[in-house]
C-alpha cells in the first residue's frame, strides 16, 4: 500500500506530488531530501525510515522516484512498481530529465491516477493505459532523423553509416498525427556493463559482465518478431550443461559466445532457440527487456584500457604522476566519453599537467581528493599520456602510498565485450507501409578499477 509517490531533481526541486491516503503531510519531501543529503560516501539506502514513514526510492534520469508507505510492505514490491513507473514515464514522455518530467507534468499526474487507486497499484501496462490517456506528450525538440547534431551513445559519425541517432528512441510511444513519432520503427539495443579489476601488476583479477537485450517499438500492431542470436552461442561453464544445436547447425557464424547465466522476459517464446538460437517475442508498444545474460570471472578479451603509472617525488618536493593509458579495442573501434579519476594524497594542494592531446583536461577536486582526467574520444589502439604535478603539504613516503587505485568510467559504442550478435530481426506480418528496424551495441563501465 503506498501513502505517496513524488519526483525531486538532483537539487531537491518538487516536480511531481500525489498523495493518495493523506496519512503524511507534504513536509515529507522535504524530509526525505534532507535524509538523503545528510548521507555521505557512496549511495544512499534505498530503503530510508523516518518514524512511522518507510521511504523507498530509486535513481533515474539523475531524478529521485520516491514512494513512501505507512502500511508492512514489501520493499522489492514498490522498487519493482518504481521502475515500471519511470519505463511507463519513459514510454509515454519519450524520456527521463528533468526537464521533460517538467513539460509533461499533467501526464505524469493523468498516469499516476489510473496507476494507483487509494494506494493500490492497478496496472503499469503500456498497452492498457494507452485506451485511457487523453494527455499528449509535449517533445522538447521535434525528431529528425538526419539531424545528428545530438549523436549520443548509438549515433553515426556519418549519415553514410545509416546508424539511427540516440535521440530516435527518445521519443514518446503516442504522438499526436502528423508528426515524425508516428513512425513505424523498432529498436533493439544490446547493453553491456563491464565491471573489472586490474592488479598492479598488470594481471587481471576480476571480470564481470552483464547484459540485456532491450527491445523499444513504436509500430501499432507486430504480431511476432524473431530475433536471431549468434549461431554459436551456449550458456553455462560448459557446454555439456545445455543442450546446444547439433554440429551440422553451427555453420560457423562468427565466434562462439558464451555465458554463465541468462533469463528471458515471459513474454519470450524459445521453442526455436535450443535448435537455432532465435528468440520470438510479440512486442507491445514501449520498452521491454526480452533477455538478461551474465558473465562472471571471464572476459572473452583483451581489457578495454591498461594503464602504465609511474609515481614519484622529485626534487622541489612535488608529486609526480606519469600515466600512459592504452586503449586495447579494435582500430576500428573507438571508446567515448572516458573518464579517469585517480585518488591523491589529502594535503594536495596545486596541480599542473601535461596532457598528450589538447581536446583532453584535468582538473584537481581537493573535495574528493582526486584528479579527474577526460578525454572525449579515445580510438582503438592509441595511446595518451599525461604527466601531473602536485604540490603536497608534508609530502613523504608515505603520501605516496595514498595515490590511486584508478578508476575509469567510459562507453564503447557499435562495441560488445561477450561478442553477443544480432544476426537477424524479422517482423511478421510483413508491415504495412515504410519500417524501419535499428540494432544497436553498447558496453559501459559499470566499475572499472586498475591498482597501481
Amino acid at each position: 500500500m503506498i501513502s505517496q509517490v513524488f519526483i525531486l531533481s538532483s537539487k531537491g526541486d518538487h516536480l511531481i506530488y500525489k498523495d493518495f491516503r493523506g496519512e503524511a503531510g507534504k513536509d515529507a519531501v522535504n524530509k526525505f531530501y534532507e535524509m538523503v543529503t545528510a548521507l555521505t560516501g557512496g549511495q544512499p539506502p534505498v530503503v530510508m525510515k523516518h518514524k512511522e514513514l518507510h521511504f523507498v526510492h530509486i535513481r533515474q534520469g539523475g531524478l529521485y522516484w520516491v514512494a513512501t508507505t505507512k502500511a508492512d510492505a514489501s520493499p522489492f514490491t514498490i522498487i519493482e512498481f518504481l521502475n515500471r513507473l519511470t519505463a511507463l514515464v519513459k514510454d509515454y514522455c519519450g524520456c527521463l530529465s528533468e526537464k521533460s518530467v517538467q513539460m509533461n507534468f499533467a501526464l505524469i499526474y493523468e498516469l499516476l491516477d489510473e496507476v494507483v487507486d487509494f494506494g493500490y497499484i492497478q496496472t503499469t501496462s503500456t498497452d492498457i493505459l494507452k485506451n485511457f490517456i487523453q494527455t499528449e506528450a509535449v517533445s522538447s525538440k521535434p525528431f529528425s532523423l538526419f539531424d545528428l547534431s545530438n549523436v549520443g551513445l548509438f549515433g553515426a559519425d556519418t549519415q553514410q553509416n545509416k546508424v539511427a541517432p540516440s535521440a530516435a528512441a527518445t521519443r514518446p510511444i503516442v504522438s499526436s498525427q502528423g508528426e515524425q513519432g508516428g513512425k513505424n520503427e523498432i529498436f533493439v539495443d544490446v547493453i553491456e556493463r563491464m565491471s573489472v579489476v586490474i592488479g598492479a601488476n598488470g594481471v587481471l583479477m576480476k571480470a564481470d559482465i552483464e547484459g540485456e537485450i532491450r527491445v523499444k517499438c513504436y509500430m501499432p500492431s507486430c504480431s511476432e518478431m524473431r530475433i536471431g542470436l549468434n549461431e554459436e552461442f551456449s550458456i553455462g561453464k560448459s557446454q555439456l550443461s545445455v543442450s546446444l544445436p547439433p554440429p551440422s547447425l553451427l555453420s560457423g557464424y562468427g565466434a562462439a559466445v558464451r555465458v554463465d547465466e541468462c533469463s528471458f522476459h515471459q513474454a519470450v517464446r524459445l521453442d526455436e532457440f535450443d535448435t537455432y538460437r532465435i528468440l520470438k517475442v510479440c512486442p507491445s508498444q514501449g520498452e521491454q527487456t526480452v533477455m538478461q545474460y551474465q558473465l562472471c570471472d571471464d572476459l572473452p578479451t583483451a581489457p578495454p584500457f591498461r594503464l602504465f603509472p609511474s609515481i614519484e617525488r622529485d626534487s622541489g618536493g612535488r608529486l609526480l604522476m606519469y600515466l600512459k593509458l592504452r586503449c586495447d579495442l579494435p582500430p576500428k573501434s573507438a571508446a567515448i566519453n572516458v573518464s579517469i579519476t585517480i585518488p591523491v594524497p589529502k594535503g594536495s594542494l596545486r596541480l599542473s599537467q601535461e596532457l598528450s592531446s589538447p581536446d583532453q583536461s584535468a582538473e584537481l577536486q581537493p573535495k574528493n581528493k582526486a584528479v579527474h582526467w577526460e578525454i572525449p574520444r579515445f580510438p582503438g589502439g592509441a595511446q595518451l599520456s599525461a604527466l601531473f604535478k602536485l604540490e603536497v603539504s608534508g609530502l613523504s613516503a608515505a603520501s605516496l602510498q595514498e595515490v590511486g587505485p584508478v578508476s575509469l568510467n567510459f562507453e564503447l559504442p557499435k562495441y560488445t565485450s561477450t561478442g553477443l550478435q544480432i544476426r537477424f530481426l524479422r517482423l511478421s506480418p510483413i508491415q504495412p507501409g515504410p519500417s524501419q528496424r535499428w540494432v544497436r551495441y553498447v558496453t559501459h563501465s559499470d566499475s572499472y578499477t586498475i591498482r597501481i
